[in-house]
């Protein structure tokens, strides 16, 4: 006989297998920190990261901050290495990595679209599909949010802020 889920935070449909765990996290996210802060130390000391005769010079402070950040990120990157204990926290599980990607992926191929065919239009493409895809509407409301949405858009950044964004081919069809 099964036990009912107590735990109000338990979602069943999240499929409670880990992906992940907080250590393997922790030691991905401290290597990346470190080497962003290599980069910045080394350039910083090619631009000069010293002492000069009117003060310090351009590399001074970032080179600084990127030591702080490695020393810092190696502190948890070693901690976490030399640890024994196994942490058993979960950082992920992979109902929610799914839910993440189905955001992550259409995100993506947004940015992409908008090389392609403009920020509009892309805009459009992207918000029928959420809307359709994850909200499930019907098609009688996605389409005038779908194009609404994107042409306000239109008028607020072309016409009356003229900030131009990325443009595709029906912007230069109808002459912008």
């Amino acid at each position: 006989m099964s036990q009912p889920n107590r735990n109000p935070n338990r979602n069943p449909d999240r499929n409670g297998e880990s992906v992940v765990s907080v250590r393997t996290m922790e030691i991905v996210t401290a290597a990346l920190f470190a080497i962003v802060a290599a980069v910045v130390m080394y350039d910083s000391s090619r631009v000069g990261a010293g002492w000069a005769s009117d003060g310090p010079e351009a590399g001074y402070f970032p080179f600084y901050v990127g030591l702080i950040m490695f020393v810092s990120s190696g502190v948890i990157l070693v901690t976490n290495l030399i640890n024994r204990t196994p942490k058993a926290a979960t950082f992920v599980e992979r109902g929610q990595l799914k839910l993440v990607v189905s955001v992550l992926v259409p995100a993506i191929v947004f940015v992409a679209l908008i090389w392609v065919l403009g920020i509009y239009l892309a805009a459009a493409i992207f918000i029928a599909f959420f809307m359709s895809w994850l909200g499930r509407y019907p098609v009688l409301k996605i389409l005038p949010i779908a194009i609404l949405i994107p042409l306000a858009l239109f008028v607020m950044f072309e016409i009356w802020f003229l900030v131009p964004l990325p443009k595709g081919p029906v912007e230069a069809f109808l002459g912008y």
